[in-house]
């Protein structure tokens, strides 16, 4: 009968009736967590701000832990979300020597959590896997000595180890700030928070992005019918590059390089390339200015119909006139082949 309670479902009675609600509201919470995992109270995903498909995720724990989804981690190092690619890429002979134990462990035993959906305007709570979000900078700096160690050679993981160190470096430089503003009692806002961040993450950036398309280097060795060596670019590529590239620039009518080589001496750091000292915008103008060069280069049977194109394009300036068309031995001489200032 329904008043026959006896045994253990009598003393869960009597006990629950002796609780306080706050006591009986805890215990179903940690009832909840150990069936479904700790509670998320927030989710975001770096899809709008970085252009990476990553959930992520704070949960309602003692330290209110930052969560990236298991799918999301292996994505932000540049693993395919299909699959337990994670895993598989930690385990791999490649990694064996340059991933701990400490974290191997805490990837082959993620998180579990419950977060919440809507499905036809109800809140469904589902479990879901992922990791505490520093562990993404241990991967990354698991990566960067594997490359350091010969390891992850070859172009498929050249975007990998990029990303690693900027990652990396812009988190260093985000953390000391953020540790500056707890001691200062200053709370930045939520944009603030991620600006900051962005601005590390592209001054890093620029430091690793290539310098021209290896692509369009071929194509002038083709037009030009210059000889490919094993190391350095040759001295025509300076040439070509002030001509073509930094001179009609946005149309600067050479203001740009003018500009860049200013920068360049203020600085005082001749190891650094022309392009690392334009902001976003001016690179942005720089990705598109290439882009138009690389395309005439490309469709251009010869140096000749690829400089008509570069004049229709880019008419009208000074020194577009000044064509490379002299023969080899009739260039300038070795001492002169210098192409480092224009790179």
């Amino acid at each position: 009968m329904a008043d026959e309670i006896t045994g253990r479902a009598k003393g869960g009675v009597i006990r629950a009736e002796v609780l306080s609600p706050e006591e009986r509201r805890s215990i179903a919470k940690k009832g909840a967590a150990a069936r479904w995992g700790v509670r998320a109270i927030r989710s975001a995903n770096f899809q709008q701000e970085f252009g990476i498909d990553v959930d992520c995720y704070v949960l309602d724990d003692t330290q209110k832990s930052a969560v990236i989804s298991k799918r999301g981690m292996a994505q932000a190092i540049g693993l395919s979300k299909r699959g337990d690619r994670l895993s598989v890429f930690v385990n791999s002979k490649t990694m064996s020597g340059h991933i701990g134990r400490e974290l191997r462990e805490k990837i082959d035993n993620p998180l579990v959590f419950q977060r919440f959906r809507s499905a036809a305007g109800n809140a469904i709570s589902d479990r879901a896997h992922g990791y505490d979000a520093t562990i993404l900078i241990d991967l990354y700096k698991s990566i960067l000595a594997a490359r350091t160690d010969g390891k992850l050679t070859g172009s498929r993981y050249d975007n990998m180890v990029k990303q690693a160190q900027i990652v990396v470096t812009a988190s260093a430089k985000s953390g000391i700030r953020g540790l500056i503003y707890a001691l200062a009692g200053y709370m930045p806002s939520t944009e603030e928070v991620i600006e900051a961040f962005k601005l590390y993450v592209q001054e890093e950036a620029r430091k690793y992005a290539p310098e021209f398309p290896n692509e369009l280097y071929m194509q002038w060795h083709r037009l030009y019918e210059i000889p490919v060596r094993g190391r350095g670019k040759p001295w025509h590529f300076k040439i070509l590059t002030v001509r073509d590239i930094y001179h009609p620039l946005a149309r600067s009518y050479g203001k740009i390089l003018m500009l860049l080589k200013a920068l360049k001496a203020q600085g005082g750091n001749r190891q650094k390339k022309l392009f690392q000292f334009l902001n976003e915008i001016g690179a942005r103008a720089l990705r598109i200015h290439l882009g138009r060069v690389l395309e005439m280069a490309e469709s251009s049977a010869d140096k000749h119909e690829y400089e008509r194109k570069i004049v229709q394009r880019f008419g009208g300036q000074q020194e577009l006139d000044f064509m490379i068309s002299a023969p080899s031995n009739a260039l300038p001489p070795p001492s002169e082949q210098s192409a480092s200032d224009a790179f």
